[in-house]
Protein backbone atom coordinates (compact mmCIF):
# COMPACT_ATOMS: atom_id res chain seq x y z
CA UNK A 1 0.00 0.00 0.00
CA UNK A 2 3.12 2.42 0.52
CA UNK A 3 4.50 1.88 -2.55
CA UNK A 4 1.01 3.10 -4.01
CA UNK A 5 0.52 6.42 -1.12
CA UNK A 6 4.28 7.50 -1.26
CA UNK A 7 4.52 8.14 -5.40
CA UNK A 8 1.37 9.99 -5.60
CA UNK A 9 2.18 12.09 -2.64
CA UNK A 10 5.43 12.67 -4.33
CA UNK A 11 3.78 13.19 -8.03
CA UNK A 12 1.51 15.76 -6.14
CA UNK A 13 4.33 17.52 -4.65
CA UNK A 14 5.80 18.11 -7.69
CA UNK A 15 3.49 19.09 -9.60
CA UNK A 16 1.98 21.82 -6.89
CA UNK A 17 5.82 23.07 -6.83
CA UNK A 18 5.75 23.35 -10.51
CA UNK A 19 2.19 25.15 -10.55
CA UNK A 20 3.22 27.53 -7.06
CA UNK A 21 6.62 28.18 -9.10
CA UNK A 22 8.84 26.80 -6.39
CA UNK A 23 10.51 23.95 -8.60
CA UNK A 24 14.32 25.47 -7.54
CA UNK A 25 13.26 25.20 -3.97
CA UNK A 26 12.23 21.53 -4.63
CA UNK A 27 15.25 20.95 -6.25
CA UNK A 28 17.38 21.89 -3.63
CA UNK A 29 15.72 20.05 -0.92
CA UNK A 30 16.27 16.72 -2.99
CA UNK A 31 19.95 17.55 -2.60
CA UNK A 32 20.16 18.68 1.00
CA UNK A 33 17.87 15.70 1.75
CA UNK A 34 19.98 13.23 -0.11
CA UNK A 35 23.40 14.70 1.31
CA UNK A 36 21.80 14.61 5.05
CA UNK A 37 21.25 10.65 4.17
CA UNK A 38 24.34 10.13 3.30
CA UNK A 39 26.04 11.87 6.39
CA UNK A 40 23.66 10.23 8.56
CA UNK A 41 24.29 6.75 6.77
CA UNK A 42 28.03 7.50 7.41
CA UNK A 43 27.39 8.11 10.98
CA UNK A 44 25.75 5.27 11.98
CA UNK A 45 27.81 2.92 10.06
CA UNK A 46 30.78 4.41 11.56
CA UNK A 47 29.25 3.39 14.46
CA UNK A 48 28.01 -0.10 14.14
CA UNK A 49 31.57 -0.64 13.15
CA UNK A 50 33.14 0.68 16.14
CA UNK A 51 30.50 -1.12 18.56
CA UNK A 52 30.69 -5.06 16.67
CA UNK A 53 34.15 -4.39 16.89
CA UNK A 54 34.27 -3.88 20.77
CA UNK A 55 31.30 -6.07 21.14
CA UNK A 56 33.85 -8.91 18.78
CA UNK A 57 36.74 -8.20 21.38
CA UNK A 58 34.46 -8.42 24.48
CA UNK A 59 33.01 -12.33 23.22
CA UNK A 60 36.91 -12.78 22.93
CA UNK A 61 37.87 -12.05 26.45
CA UNK A 62 35.75 -13.24 29.54
CA UNK A 63 33.71 -10.12 30.33
CA UNK A 64 30.93 -11.56 28.07
CA UNK A 65 31.27 -14.97 30.26
CA UNK A 66 31.04 -12.59 33.40
CA UNK A 67 27.94 -11.14 32.15
CA UNK A 68 26.63 -14.15 30.65
CA UNK A 69 26.70 -15.81 34.67
CA UNK A 70 25.13 -12.59 35.41
CA UNK A 71 22.36 -13.01 33.48
CA UNK A 72 21.78 -16.64 33.97
CA UNK A 73 19.07 -15.99 36.11
CA UNK A 74 16.97 -14.03 33.80
CA UNK A 75 17.67 -15.79 30.87
CA UNK A 76 16.49 -19.20 33.01
CA UNK A 77 13.30 -17.86 33.76
CA UNK A 78 12.95 -16.30 29.95
CA UNK A 79 14.25 -18.99 27.88
CA UNK A 80 13.84 -22.21 29.72
CA UNK A 81 13.94 -24.15 26.63
CA UNK A 82 17.56 -22.87 25.66
CA UNK A 83 20.33 -25.26 26.56
CA UNK A 84 22.50 -23.79 29.66
CA UNK A 85 26.27 -23.17 28.55
CA UNK A 86 25.00 -22.76 24.92
CA UNK A 87 26.60 -21.08 22.30
CA UNK A 88 22.99 -19.59 21.64
CA UNK A 89 22.26 -18.80 25.65
CA UNK A 90 26.06 -16.63 24.94
CA UNK A 91 24.73 -14.97 21.61
CA UNK A 92 20.99 -14.29 23.03
CA UNK A 93 23.24 -12.46 26.73
CA UNK A 94 25.81 -10.47 24.13
CA UNK A 95 22.27 -9.50 22.26
CA UNK A 96 20.94 -8.46 25.68
CA UNK A 97 23.90 -7.22 26.71
CA UNK A 98 24.15 -4.54 23.47
CA UNK A 99 20.18 -3.58 23.81
CA UNK A 100 21.25 -3.07 27.43
CA UNK A 101 23.99 -0.76 26.29
CA UNK A 102 21.97 1.31 23.86
CA UNK A 103 23.59 -0.40 20.91
CA UNK A 104 20.96 -1.42 19.07
CA UNK A 105 22.75 -1.31 15.55
CA UNK A 106 25.05 -3.17 16.56
CA UNK A 107 22.81 -5.46 18.40
CA UNK A 108 21.39 -5.85 15.21
CA UNK A 109 24.21 -9.10 14.25
CA UNK A 110 24.34 -10.42 17.63
CA UNK A 111 20.32 -10.71 17.61
CA UNK A 112 20.68 -12.81 14.10
CA UNK A 113 23.24 -15.33 14.85
CA UNK A 114 21.13 -15.64 18.14
CA UNK A 115 18.14 -16.05 16.25
CA UNK A 116 19.94 -18.59 13.78
CA UNK A 117 21.32 -20.54 16.02
CA UNK A 118 17.61 -20.89 18.25
CA UNK A 119 16.28 -21.91 14.54
CA UNK A 120 19.26 -24.83 14.38
CA UNK A 121 17.84 -25.84 17.89
CA UNK A 122 14.32 -25.40 16.92
CA UNK A 123 12.30 -28.78 16.32
CA UNK A 124 9.36 -27.50 14.20
CA UNK A 125 10.97 -25.69 11.50
CA UNK A 126 8.32 -23.99 9.84
CA UNK A 127 7.26 -22.73 13.29
CA UNK A 128 8.87 -20.17 15.90
CA UNK A 129 9.73 -21.55 19.51
CA UNK A 130 8.37 -20.04 22.52
CA UNK A 131 12.09 -18.67 23.27
CA UNK A 132 12.30 -17.26 19.37
CA UNK A 133 8.50 -15.50 20.38
CA UNK A 134 10.42 -13.98 23.55
CA UNK A 135 13.73 -13.20 21.96
CA UNK A 136 12.00 -11.00 19.32
CA UNK A 137 9.66 -9.16 22.07
CA UNK A 138 12.92 -8.36 23.81
CA UNK A 139 14.74 -7.18 21.24
CA UNK A 140 11.80 -5.03 20.45
CA UNK A 141 11.06 -3.64 23.43
CA UNK A 142 15.04 -2.95 23.93
CA UNK A 143 15.60 -1.59 27.20
CA UNK A 144 18.83 1.07 27.43
CA UNK A 145 20.92 2.47 29.86
CA UNK A 146 23.17 3.80 27.34
CA UNK A 147 21.15 5.15 24.08
CA UNK A 148 24.32 5.79 21.94
CA UNK A 149 22.60 5.41 18.79
CA UNK A 150 20.34 8.56 19.55
CA UNK A 151 23.35 10.70 20.45
CA UNK A 152 25.02 9.27 17.41
CA UNK A 153 21.70 11.19 15.17
CA UNK A 154 21.99 14.08 17.42
CA UNK A 155 25.69 14.51 17.07
CA UNK A 156 25.67 14.36 13.18
CA UNK A 157 22.72 16.46 13.28
CA UNK A 158 24.21 18.99 14.99
CA UNK A 159 24.88 22.40 13.47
Amino acid sequence: MLNVIWPIFIIISFVYAIFSGNVEQINNSIFDSAKAAVELSITFFGTLCLWNGIMEIASQTSIIEKLTNALKPIMRFLFPEIKRNSQTEKEISMNMIANILGLGNAATPLGLKAMNSMQKENTKKDTVSNSMAMFIVLNTASLQIIPTTVIAIRNSLRI
